[in-house]
């Protein structure tokens, strides 16, 4: 079993909105049949954009691969990335007002960098 402390930072990491959660919840729900990117967006009913930027994301983490085809499927690429996905998604099913604050916290700490590095200094 994950700490909570760890399964937080796995979420702030690795997922950059809740589109991305709620995508890996479904690949892992189903994880004995490959989907398309278009099975996908219309199983969330999500846009073409947010489904392929999502997977993309999920593909780097090491949570999904994408075959030759196309089929895309919830593969981790550790046991101990499945236990911590097993750990975000439950939290998520009993808090996810606090799952989605983490998410854009994070997203919102990003931009906050990027934005603090155009900032005049006074030396």
């Amino acid at each position: 079993m994950s700490g909570k402390h760890e399964v937080t930072r796995f979420i702030r990491s690795t997922f950059r909105s809740v589109w991305a959660l709620e995508m890996l919840c479904l690949l892992r729900k189903h994880a004995d049949r490959g989907w398309t990117e278009a099975e996908i967006v219309a199983a969330l009913r999500a846009s073409d954009l947010i489904v392929h930027q999502s997977l993309s994301a999920l593909t780097a983490a090491g949570l999904v691969t994408v075959s030759g085809e196309g089929q895309v499927r919830y593969q981790p690429a550790t046991p101990a990335l499945d236990t911590l996905v097993d750990a975000a998604e439950r939290l998520y099913a009993r808090s996810p007002d606090a799952v989605r604050r983490l998410i854009v916290a994070s997203a919102t700490g990003d931009l906050a960098a990027f934005a603090d590095a155009f900032r005049f200094r006074r030396d």
